[in-house]
């Protein structure tokens, strides 16, 4: 047994003064569970290098086809101004993670496990029900965006290309079985092709960089705007995902950092950076998308870009070349298949955490797929590829209403000294992040008195 994994055997049982009401005897995701050795000497740069990876898997989530539908719908609308929303949202997502962290170095738990350890059955069910909501909303976004770019490349007609979607579940069981570090490799291979892609249609674009900048800075206008509301909304949601949350806390402790007070405080620097950096590159790649929307749909007066297709094909037009839609699409399709993976580890974690109910990653793949299909399809057969863009962002905004019941406890566990011990969190990152919640939910209060009131 592995030093990580005698240190979760060893948590106090219940009854115990240590915070909590119940004891999670066995870690979600088991067959990885502390699987990655990190030096315990050596150079502070061998011990990173060792962390590197479960930052990026959570990246995926901050760049899926949902962010796409929302950054080329709020670009083409409202140009540059939404980048504000953009930086926000990745600001709001590295507290958080870095809070996620926190949680699982210092308790051996992950989020969904937390969730069960410290409230009564009627309370951690309904959340249970909320983060599976929350993933199948998620998987919604894949199933349409995957789609979309065999359709793009290939020419593969949406209503076919659903269907073909379900064949990723063997990507993910071959990975899977390779070992951890494979999974991480190729989905950090999938994020460099994608920067990639988005690094050369910008210079195709050659944005306006004083207004990019511009774009930055606040505006009164995007909480007064009920239309740039909901598509702020949609990018928070699309950014700062539910399912994220329950993914760090879990993916984490893939990594072996033993059982010392000293290790566990080495571990949180580590995923800490690890977790922000590759967040940083999700924000560049976010704001390129919104970006390239604003630099070619809102300047030539194509404002309504609202499917992912639409803006494919006028990409041609509009920056001369049939490079710009091939890197788009090749973009969008790895972007898919990059959130695939890491959407069946977030529910498989909060299945095996809220419930201990355990089943292979191919049929846990397979049910949340079957469930997600059902709308993408019937969208698609009734009002074909002008659904799926709508569809998209309305997935984004219910995860942004889904978000307060995921935040809410992850910030009273790591505030309590009780639960995290000398981790406990410091009380300007408690407060900082207590407020981002705060701040959700009057959005969405705003949101629905917006929609009550036409």
């Amino acid at each position: 047994m592995s030093d990580q994994s005698q240190t979760f055997a060893s948590l106090p049982k219940a009854g115990q003064s240590d915070g909590w009401r119940s004891k999670s005897s066995i870690p979600s995701l088991s067959e990885v569970f502390g699987s990655v050795a990190v030096p315990r000497g050596g150079s502070a740069w061998r011990r990173f290098l060792a962390f590197i990876g479960p930052g990026y898997l959570v990246a995926v989530g901050y760049m899926d086809p949902g962010n796409w539908a929302t950054s080329l719908a709020g670009g083409a609308k409202f140009g540059y101004t939404l980048l504000f929303v953009a930086l926000l949202s990745n600001i709001m997502a590295i507290l958080l993670q870095s809070l996620c962290a926190r949680l699982a170095i210092a308790s051996g738990r992950d989020l969904a496990q937390a969730c069960r350890d410290a409230f009564p059955a009627w309370v951690s069910w309904p959340l249970w029900l909320f983060a599976e909501a929350a993933i199948i909303a998620t998987d919604l976004a894949e199933v349409i965006g995957v789609a979309i770019g065999l359709n793009l490349l290939f020419g593969i007609p949406l209503e076919i290309g659903v269907f073909l979607t379900a064949a990723d579940v063997f990507l993910i069981l071959w990975l899977q079985n390779r070992g951890f570090r494979w999974v991480e490799a190729f989905v950090i291979t999938l994020l460099v092709v994608i920067s990639a892609c988005f690094f050369v249609q910008i210079a195709m674009a050659d944005p306006n960089w004083n207004d990019v900048i511009r774009g930055f800075a606040p505006s009164v206008e995007i909480a007064t705007n009920p239309e740039m509301l909901y598509l702020s909304l949609g990018i928070i949601g699309a950014t700062v995902m539910p399912h994220n949350l329950y993914l760090h806390s879990g993916i984490v402790q893939t990594r072996n950092w033993g059982k010392s007070p000293e290790g566990k405080r080495q571990a949180l620097t580590l995923a800490t950076w690890d977790s922000t950096i590759a967040l940083m590159l999700a924000l560049a790649i976010n704001a390129s998308i919104l970006i390239l929307a604003a630099a070619t749909f809102h300047t030539s007066g194509n404002t309504e870009i609202v499917e992912i297709d639409q803006a494919h094909a006028l990409l041609a037009p509009l920056l001369g070349g049939a490079l710009a839609p091939v890197l788009f699409g090749v973009a969008l399709l790895c972007s898919g298949l990059n959130a695939t993976v890491t959407a069946t580890m977030s529910g498989q974690i909060v299945m095996e955490g809220f419930v201990h109910l355990r089943i292979s990653p191919v049929l846990r793949r397979l049910i949340t797929r079957s469930i997600a299909l059902v709308p993408a399809v019937v969208v698609i057969l009734l009002w074909g590829s002008e659904g799926t863009g709508q569809l998209l962002i309305l997935s984004q905004v219910v995860l942004s209403f889904q978000l307060p019941f995921a935040i809410v406890p992850l910030v009273m566990f790591t505030a309590s000294r009780a639960k995290m011990g000398d981790l406990v969190a410091p009380l300007w990152l408690t407060v900082l992040c207590g407020l981002i919640a705060v701040l959700i939910i009057g959005l969405n209060a705003n949101l629905i008195l917006s929609i009550l009131g036409g």
